[in-house]
């Protein structure tokens, strides 16, 4: 059953403008920003991944107010590219007290905007 769906989208102009070594520290986590900094376009990445977080605190209900952290959120990639989310400290905890099982992510991104997707499932993963 689902327990939150959380949708984000990110205006690349406007995200690429405010990237910086400084707000990469504050949001991302090494592997992330490895991955991110190999891709050609890489501010598309960051900011896919960025929507990814922003979707996930909203798929809780939650957010920086309420003791989430960027870095309690991981968005990995799967042999097959799939992305995932992988969750920590803050944000497991309170995707477990939301009843959330499991989580599924979607990534999108057009020259102009990137957006991600959501969705915490009651099942086990």
């Amino acid at each position: 059953m689902v327990v939150g769906v959380g949708i984000d989208i990110v205006y690349l102009k406007t995200f690429r403008a405010r990237l910086s070594d400084d707000l990469v520290e504050e949001l991302f986590l090494p592997l992330e920003v490895e991955y991110c900094r190999t891709q050609a376009r890489s501010w598309e990445a960051f900011a896919a991944r960025f929507a990814a977080k922003e979707a996930l605190f909203k798929a809780l209900g939650a957010g920086l107010a309420q003791g989430l952290c960027w870095k309690d959120v991981e968005i990995t990639r799967e042999l097959s590219g799939e992305p995932q989310l992988r969750l920590t400290g803050t944000a497991l905890d309170a995707a477990r007290e939301r009843g959330a099982g499991r989580w599924l992510l979607s990534l999108t991104h057009s020259r102009e905007s990137a957006a991600a997707v959501v969705v915490l499932d009651s099942h086990p993963a």
